[in-house]
C-alpha cells in the first residue's frame, strides 16, 4: 500500500518517496500551535508528515516552478496551514520574515513569529530525474537543461544558464575544475578535452550526446557498474544550480531565523553537501568557533549557536534501503539553537570548493 506521504510526481514520473521521514518528523518534534519551515517542497512528503503530526503549520520553499505548481493539492488538504513559495534556500529568511509575520491591528507594526524548526532535503528529487525534458539525467535522452528553476518552458528569475550552455561555451580548464571539484571526476581533463573538441564540430544539444561522449573517454569506465557519466553529470547539476553555495547561503539564514529551542534538520545525499554541513555544524556547537581548515588564523572565542541533537548523522535502516535505493547515502544531521548570537556569515562560502566561491 503506498503511504499517503508518497506523492506522485507530475508529467508521468515515478512516485516521489520522502526519505528518513520518521526520523525526520522526529527529530523535529511537531506540536500544536507551531510553525516549521520545509526548504525543499519537492512533492510535498516532509510538509504532509509534520501536518498530520500536529495541528501546525508549514511555510514550504521550492526553486523548481514545477513542484510550487503541483503543491495545490497538498495545500487544498491542510487549509490555513500550509503555504509554498518558490523560492531558493538564499532566499528562505526574506520570505519567512515576510510570511510570518503579522499586524496585531490595521496600522500596526507586523511583528515576526520565527519558525520552530527548519527542515532541508538537499540535492536533486527523483522527480526531476525521472523527467527527460529536466536533462537532469544520462538514463533517457532530453534537452541538456538541468536547471531546477525550469520546468515546462519556464524560467525562474535567476535560474541561470543551462548545462548545454556551460559545456558548449566555458573554457576547457574550467570545464576541468568543474568536473574535478563538483565530480570528483578523476579523468577530468579528459573529459573536458573531448568535450571541446566534439563542440568546435557540433555543439551540444542532448543528454544523450554528452553522456555518449563520456563513456568513450578512456578510463571513464567505473568498477562499481555504474555509468561513466555520472560525476560529469553530477558536477554540471550542482554547477549550475550553485547548489552548494545555497546550502551555505540557507543555513546562515537558519540560524537568524531559528530561536533558542529551534530545531535545524538536514537529510544530504552526497559528500560534497555533507561536508558543508558537517563544518558549518562543527563551527556553531563548538566553544570558541572551530576554526576552518582553509583559513587557520586566530579568531575570537564566542558561545556556540547549536547544539547537536545528534552528534553522529543517522542513516537509512536496511528496509528502508532495500524498497528506496535512492536512500541509501542519505545522512541525517539535527541541532538545537542556543541563545547565543548568530555567527559572522561575511564568510559563508569559504568552506566551499574552490570553484564555487564565485563574487
Amino acid at each position: 500500500m503506498k503511504s499517503r506521504h508518497e506523492n506522485v510526481a507530475p508529467a508521468g514520473g515515478a512516485p516521489h518517496t520522502p526519505v528518513l521521514l520518521a526520523e525526520v518528523v522526529a527529530a523535529l518534534e511537531p506540536r500544536a500551535g507551531a510553525t516549521y519551515i520545509d526548504a525543499t517542497f519537492g512533492a510535498g512528503g516532509y510538509s504532509a508528515a509534520l501536518l498530520d503530526s500536529a495541528p501546525c503549520n508549514v511555510l514550504a520553499l521550492d526553486r523548481d516552478p514545477s513542484a510550487v505548481a503541483g503543491a495545490v493539492a497538498v495545500t487544498q488538504r491542510y487549509p490555513n496551514r500550509l503555504t509554498v513559495v518558490e523560492a531558493r534556500f538564499g532566499e528562505m529568511e526574506t520570505v519567512a520574515r515576510t510570511s510570518l509575520s503579522t499586524a496585531s491591528a490595521p496600522g500596526k507594526l507586523s511583528v515576526f513569529t520565527p519558525p520552530d524548526g527548519i527542515v532541508f532535503d538537499l540535492g536533486v528529487s527523483s522527480m526531476q530525474l525521472d523527467i527527460p525534458e529536466r536533462g537532469f539525467s544520462f538514463q533517457t535522452d532530453g534537452p541538456l537543461d538541468m536547471r531546477m528553476g525550469q520546468a515546462d518552458g519556464r524560467l525562474s528569475e535567476g535560474a541561470g544558464p543551462s548545462a548545454a550552455e556551460i559545456v558548449n561555451h566555458e573554457s576547457e580548464g574550467r570545464l576541468a575544475d568543474i568536473l574535478y571539484q563538483l565530480g570528483e571526476e578523476k579523468r577530468s581533463r579528459a573529459i573536458a578535452a573531448a568535450i571541446v573538441r566534439r563542440r568546435a564540430e557540433t555543439p551540444f544539444t542532448r543528454t544523450s550526446e554528452l553522456a555518449r561522449l563520456v563513456a568513450g573517454v578512456p578510463g571513464t569506465r567505473r568498477p562499481d557498474g555504474k555509468h561513466p557519466a555520472t560525476r560529469t553529470f553530477q558536477a554540471l547539476r550542482i554547477w549550475v544550480n550553485d547548489e552548494l553555495g545555497e546550502i551555505a547561503r540557507g543555513l546562515v539564514a537558519a540560524e537568524s531565523l531559528l530561536p533558542p529551542g529551534g530545531r535545524l534538520v538536514v537529510v544530504t545525499f552526497h559528500s560534497l553537501e555533507d561536508r558543508i554541513v558537517k563544518r558549518f555544524l562543527a563551527e556553531r556547537t563548538a566553544s570558541g568557533g572551530g576554526a576552518s581548515r582553509h583559513m587557520p588564523v586566530e579568531r575570537t572565542p564566542r558561545d556556540p549557536s547549536f547544539r547537536f541533537v545528534n552528534s553522529k548523522s543517522l542513516s537509512p535502516g536496511n528496509e528502508e534501503v532495500a524498497a528506496n535505493p535512492r536512500a541509501r547515502s542519505a545522512r541525517l544531521r539535527c541541532a538545537v539553537r542556543t541563545e547565543a548570537p548568530v555567527f559572522d556569515s561575511d564568510n559563508v562560502g569559504r568552506e566551499l570548493p574552490e570553484i564555487c566561491r564565485r563574487p
